[in-house]
């Protein structure tokens, strides 16, 4: 498995690049250096931003829109595709690339990125990616490391500077980054699906509004019986109503309890009291369904 811009292809290219990457490719460690410069002066500038398979995780979301001052429904439909496929066990949302002969970025422009603080992780990763093995079944966690990507137009790696993988990653503002990162993937590679399950259609929509479509699920948090039935801290409810990182850690807390039966969030006594004897409690309180988020229940 590789965190990494992707140029456009089919998925069994992609699955043959992820294992070239994780059999094949230099492994560096944070003490090891690289060199890679880019400024408007290179010959290659702003090549990279475009025809290229951005992922964006719901943290990489959250910066874009409000960088931009757009609404999360907004953002997604304007600036987002979200592939469907057979196999799919959890939302994937892209950048959307313009429409024209190169599929730019959106937010490239001559002088560079318009967006470059809050730019997506992959892009302020480049030229390093970031690769792991699968955790093992015993709880091990999966070995660890960059590499740096192997672009054929990228000149960068040709420029004097060097740079340890530590420095890089601190010059770029990874940590946040990396912090999110981590709950995301704890989320997408949960136990759940490596043990054959398979989230409904309903669940699948409920997951993705909790992560993707904030707007929406700061709705349905305040809008339905939900702060009624379970016991948030009430300074949590209240930085959840103007703050959309703790509402994004709300929705990740909720998704690990509603989908995957993890004690993230607590019911309240006096709810647990009056289903007392139920046989599964996340029948009970789990996530509702599409048209519940979409409405709230009332």
């Amino acid at each position: 498995m590789s965190d990494a811009p992707e140029r456009n292809g089919d998925a069994a290219s992609s699955e043959a690049l992820q294992e070239k990457i994780l059999t094949e490719y230099p492994r560096l460690g944070k003490d090891d250096v690289f060199r890679f410069s880019c400024h408007p002066g290179i010959s290659c500038f702003n090549c990279c931003c475009s025809d290229v398979n951005i992922f964006l995780s719901p943290y990489d979301v959250l910066r874009l829109r409000q960088r931009l001052g757009l609404g999360s429904k907004e953002f997604l439909d304007r600036h987002t595709l979200v592939p469907i496929q057979k196999d799919m066990k959890t939302p994937v949302v892209l950048l959307k690339m313009n429409d024209d002969a190169r599929k730019t970025c959106p937010f490239v422009r001559e002088s560079g990125c318009s967006v470059y603080s809050d730019r997506p992780w992959p892009c302020r990763m480049y030229p390093l990616g970031l690769a792991a093995r699968k955790d093992t079944p015993d709880g091990w966690r999966g070995e660890q490391f960059w590499f740096l990507l192997q672009d054929a137009e990228c000149k960068g790696r040709e420029e004097a500077r060097q740079w340890t993988v530590r420095e890089w990653l601190d010059d770029q503002g990874i940590d946040a980054f990396a912090e999110w990162g981590e709950a995301w993937k704890e989320l997408t590679l949960h136990h759940f699906f490596e043990t054959g399950g398979v989230l409904s259609p309903n669940r699948l929509e409920m997951f993705f509004t909790a992560c993707y479509d904030l707007d929406r699920f700061r709705r349905f948090v305040f809008e339905t019986t939900l702060l009624r039935r379970f016991d948030v801290d009430e300074d949590f409810v209240e930085q959840m109503r103007y703050d959309d990182e703790a509402l994004l850690r709300f929705a990740f807390l909720w998704l690990r309890f509603s989908l995957f039966g993890e004690p993230t969030v607590r019911a309240r006594p006096d709810v647990l009291e009056a289903y007392r004897g139920a046989v599964d409690k996340r029948e009970l309180f789990g996530a509702p369904d599409a048209g519940a988020c979409a409405e709230g229940a009332r």
